[in-house]
């Protein structure tokens, strides 16, 4: 199973991810966490992109491409994958495009989690609350004022991404602002 999930910030994207990949037994490709580990190794890419991920704003295609391209050839990744945050432009998604008919690989789908976004900052703030409370340290980007710039970036570069795809015939949605479980049975039902 080869998927892409997307949606806005806080939209569940994760949670959902991870369920299908206990589901699947395939990797949950965050390009998010990927840089969020290069950030923390200190390699060059992870910190060119801490200044950028911290203001909220979003990496270069480029290096987002190099990672995913790397990533989805490992051996966990044979069976298929998951990819939570990427693409986040519609030149990311053509790339996506180009990069997997070059290994010879498709996707079996693409869902789109709706969420209502005045809804997501109360949904940023609990989880932040959240972390704090388990003894956690909160992302620079989940603060509502990083949140709100991601917010505006979200809708200016990746809410055409869902278009790209619709406009293909391939994209399916799911309501992501119903319970988690719920949630998680209309992916069920989506993905066969």
């Amino acid at each position: 199973m080869r998927l892409i999930l997307l949606g806005p910030p806080g939209a569940g994207k994760g949670t959902q991810a991870a369920r299908l990949t206990e589901k699947f037994k395939i990797p949950q490709l965050s390009t998010g966490d990927m840089l969020r580990a290069a950030v923390k190794a200190g390699t060059p890419i992870g910190l060119q992109a801490k200044a950028v991920m911290d203001a909220g704003g979003l990496v270069s295609d480029e290096i987002v491409c190099g990672i995913i391209s790397d990533r989805i050839e490992q051996a966990d990744a044979k069976n298929g994958f998951i990819l939570d945050g990427f693409p986040r432009t519609v030149a990311q998604a053509k790339a996506l495009d180009e990069l997997l008919a070059k290994k010879s690989m498709g996707l079996d789908a693409i869902v789109e989690l709706k969420v209502d976004e005045n809804a997501l900052l109360a949904r940023i703030e609990k989880r932040a609350a959240e972390t704090l409370a388990a003894g956690g340290t909160v992302r620079a980007d989940d603060n509502p004022e990083a949140f709100k710039v991601r917010l505006v970036s979200y809708r200016e570069q990746t809410a055409p991404v869902s278009a790209y795809y619709a406009s293909k015939g391939v994209l399916k949605t799911v309501d992501g602002m119903a319970p988690i479980d719920e949630v998680t049975k209309a992916l069920d039902s989506v993905l066969g």
